[in-house]
């Protein structure tokens, strides 16, 4: 049976309580919020290993609070939202949230994806092991403590960003398919929306443009991207 913490932030109790029926049944503990401003402080009290994050809260909202989370955490965070618009969900990925899901859902889809967010992170979450580090000219790259250097200076970066350049960098000119990334970085199936990828590539080139001509982070057209390296 699973054990962790999970935050279920929503305005509406009624969701709150079926949410938090499955997910106890689970084995979880949960942890209630209606607000914005009540989860940020449950948060930095309770700690919880991922958090249910709804859009629309009444105060702060989804976004707001996603963006001060990952001012300070890497906690996985699964939106929750009513609205299915293709810009909602990229919006929340570019904010850092690992998934999302869309209202009215079933009960067992959001458990699902609330093991498999877990499993991803547990997988490439920070360890006391070797560092997972790779460095070429000009760029650092530290999935260790989530740290990514451009000539020197640390870049803030939200961590599906930094696990994307990771996994690219450590497999120097590589092409990925846009569901090989999905799949060997997000670690579940977000439906064939490649506009995931594409998202976090752009913003990763954001933060790469003209730092090195010894490498680039370049689209492979009517396939995937790679980290090219000069050799």
């Amino acid at each position: 049976m699973a054990t962790g913490k999970i935050m279920i932030v929503d305005d509406d109790t009624n969701i709150c309580e079926l949410l938090r029926l499955y997910i106890e049944k689970e084995g979880f503990e949960a942890i209630l919020a209606n607000d914005g401003e009540t989860a940020l402080k449950l948060f930095d009290q309770a700690e919880p290993d991922l958090i249910l994050l709804d859009i629309m809260l009444p105060g702060l909202d989804g976004w707001q609070v996603c963006r001060e989370i990952r001012k300070r955490s890497t906690c996985p965070i699964i939106m929750l939202t009513a609205k299915g618009e293709v810009f909602d969900r990229v919006l929340g990925l570019e904010l850092g949230a690992d998934d999302y899901v869309v209202k009215p859902f079933e009960t067992k889809e959001v458990i699902a994806r609330i093991n498999a967010v877990l499993r991803r992170s547990a997988q490439t979450g920070p360890s006391k092991d070797a560092p997972k580090e790779v460095s070429y000219e000009n760029l650092v790259i530290n999935l260790t403590n989530y740290e990514l250097k451009v000539n020197g200076v640390q870049i803030d970066t939200p961590p599906k960003e930094m696990e994307l350049i990771y996994h690219l960098a450590s497999n120097p000119n590589r092409v990925f398919t846009r569901d090989q990334l999905l799949d060997e970085v997000w670690g579940f199936d977000y439906y064939g929306d490649s506009r995931t990828v594409d998202v976090h590539v752009k913003r990763l080139r954001e933060k790469l443009e003209g730092v090195s001509d010894q490498w680039a982070l370049k689209t492979v057209w009517g396939v995937g991207y790679k980290f090219e390296v000069k050799t």
